[in-house]
């Protein structure tokens, strides 16, 4: 594989926009992982006309490394609904392991008891360690473990995505 992979972040979220509509029903709430999660998840609450805000979910509490990586970065959970009965659909940029989703099951399961959860994500890139997948990828592509991707957001709100490693 070449060392220029080209995503255009803005035509995947408009992918990941049709994606997101077709799952929705009146009860839905939508809930970004920190950070590139929770950039989809506040954009998409405003393109799709959603009242309210988007919930933020951190996984940093629930992570099976946390001795490892402590609070780096681990965002802040803020779920301004009611979680027991709603019908929640969690949104990532990139899912790669699996193991970000299932810390933040936890977390999200610390706060209530949903209907139902789904995922949606930018980009799924494979290599799962655990049996998780998207309900909903806007795009699927494969990288080397030794090659990370990550979502990144500019003033204007734009999306770009850079390949690292």
């Amino acid at each position: 594989m070449s060392g220029n992979l080209l995503l255009d972040a803005e035509s995947l979220y408009l992918e990941l926009l049709k994606g997101v509509r077709t799952m929705l029903t009146p009860e839905t709430r939508l809930v970004g992982i920190t950070s590139g999660g929770a950039w989809l998840a506040a954009r998409l609450q405003k393109d799709l006309g959603l009242a309210g805000e988007a919930g933020s979910i951190s996984s940093a509490m629930h992570r099976d490394d946390f001795a490892k990586r402590g609070l780096a970065d681990g965002g802040v959970t803020k779920l301004p609904f009611e979680v027991n009965g709603a019908h929640i659909i969690v949104l990532d940029d990139v899912l790669y392991t699996g193991r970000t989703i299932r810390a933040v099951l936890n977390e999200l399961f610390d706060y209530g008891r949903p209907a139902s959860v789904q995922l949606a994500v930018l980009v799924d890139r494979g290599g799962r360690e655990l049996p998780v997948q998207a309900d909903f990828a806007a795009a699927r592509v494969a990288l080397p473990a030794s090659q990370s991707l990550a979502l990144a957001k500019a003033e204007s709100g734009q999306f770009n995505f850079s390949v690292k490693g």
